[in-house]
Order: C-alpha cells, then sequence, then structure tokens
C-alpha cells in the first residue's frame, strides 16, 4: 500500500471513531431491534385505541381509491392509513433512540467530570519526605 493508501486509512479510521458516527450505528441497532416491537405497538394497541376515540376507524382500511376494481383488474389506490401507522412507528423509534443516546451522553459526561485520582508519588518524592521526616525529628 503507497503513501496514499495509508493517509487514507489513518483518515477512515479516524473518521469511523469519531463519536457521531458511533452515536449513528448505535442510532441503526436501536432503530432495528426496536422496530418489530414498535410496529407492534402502534399496528395491534395505539392505532386500534386511536380508532376507537375516533369513532371506530381502522386504519389499515384507509385509502384513497384511485382507479376502482372492474373485473380482472384491481383497484388503484393510495392506502395513506398505513402511512399513518408507519409516522406513529417512525416517531416512537426515534423516540426511544433519543432517550437512548441522552442516557449515555449524560453517562459519559458523569465519567468525564469525575476528578483524575492524584497521581501516586515517585518514588524519590517518598525518599525525600523520610529524608526531611528524619531531618525533622532530630
Amino acid at each position: 500500500m503507497g503513501k496514499k493508501g495509508v493517509g487514507l486509512l489513518k483518515e477512515f479510521k479516524e473518521f469511523a471513531l469519531k463519536g457521531n458516527v458511533i452515536d449513528l450505528a448505535v442510532g441503526v441497532i436501536i432503530g432495528g431491534a426496536f422496530g418489530k416491537i414498535v410496529s407492534s405497538l402502534v399496528n395491534d394497541l395505539l392505532m386500534p385505541a386511536i380508532g376507537v376515540l375516533l369513532g371506530g376507524v381502522n386504519f389499515t382500511e384507509l385509502k384513497y381509491v384511485i382507479t376502482p376494481a372492474s373485473g380482472d383488474i384491481a383497484e388503484s389506490a393510495i392506502y395513506y392509513g398505513s402511512f399513518i401507522q408507519s409516522v406513529v412507528d417512525f416517531i416512537i423509534i426515534a423516540l426511544a433512540v433519543f432517550f437512548f443516546i441522552k442516557l449515555l451522553y449524560i453517562r459519559k459526561k458523569k465519567v468525564e467530570e469525575a476528578p483524575p485520582a492524584p497521581p501516586a508519588p515517585s518514588q524519590e518524592a517518598v525518599l525525600l519526605e523520610e529524608i526531611r521526616d528524619l531531618l525533622k525529628d532530630r
């Protein structure tokens, strides 16, 4: 690998280890992990409850028919109810990721704020203190 390759590799390593890239990776992983749970929460719990509150509306059936079905031709429709469910899914996943990242930053900040332990005195300093104490006793 030439000098350019080594420099490029070093630059990529610095980029990949920056906090923002790691935060993004954590967000993607958490979002993927919560995706199915959140979809079930929205589809099976929230949207039916919201539908009942709005007068028995089933969001999965909300659509705008562009071309009605006729004979062997299926209808063409815009399913905006499914879109509404996807938006609610996104909002819940985004909130979960936000609070997780916020928790990480709070923890990271506490670790950074902790004062470092004072360094142990060197052997020379310990010997000088012993000599000083011996001279005081005389």
